[in-house]
């Protein structure tokens, strides 16, 4: 006499409330979420004007040109040296100003580090100046 076994039957799992479950709450968490409004900076130089300068006054004068080599004054620094010389030169004239000018095709990274390292010298006038 043969015994018959019995058929196994197989556990099957439901996942359709699963997936319900798991889209309703990507939906919920997209909806209340909140987006960060990121504030840029406004690069684009000013117009050329045709009147007269306005009166100098002490300025610290940095320039980055097309190769993205920075000079201070004229002289040649790299962009760790920036900070120094802003603060010697504001040992001098603590109400000194910074004037950066920026060739078009130089990379605005170097722009915000000499930006970033001028107001980490407590330096409260920095401007932009166009470039031609």
């Amino acid at each position: 006499m043969r015994r018959r076994k019995k058929p196994v039957d197989e556990a099957e799992v439901d996942m359709t409330p699963m997936l319900d479950v798991v889209f309703i709450l990507l939906i919920f968490f997209i909806v209340t979420s909140t987006f960060l409004s990121e504030q840029g900076m406004d690069l684009t130089p000013p117009p050329q004007s045709d009147g007269p300068p306005p009166p100098q006054a002490k300025a610290i004068s940095i320039y980055v040109d097309e190769g993205n080599f920075i000079r201070v004054d004229g002289r040649f620094t790299d962009i760790s040296a920036v900070r120094a010389n802003i603060e010697r030169k504001k040992a001098e004239f603590p109400d000194i100003s910074v004037v950066v000018q920026v060739h078009p095709e130089a990379k605005n990274l170097y722009a915000l580090k000499v930006v970033d390292e001028a107001r980490l010298a407590n330096i409260a006038n920095v401007a932009f100046v166009g470039s031609e």
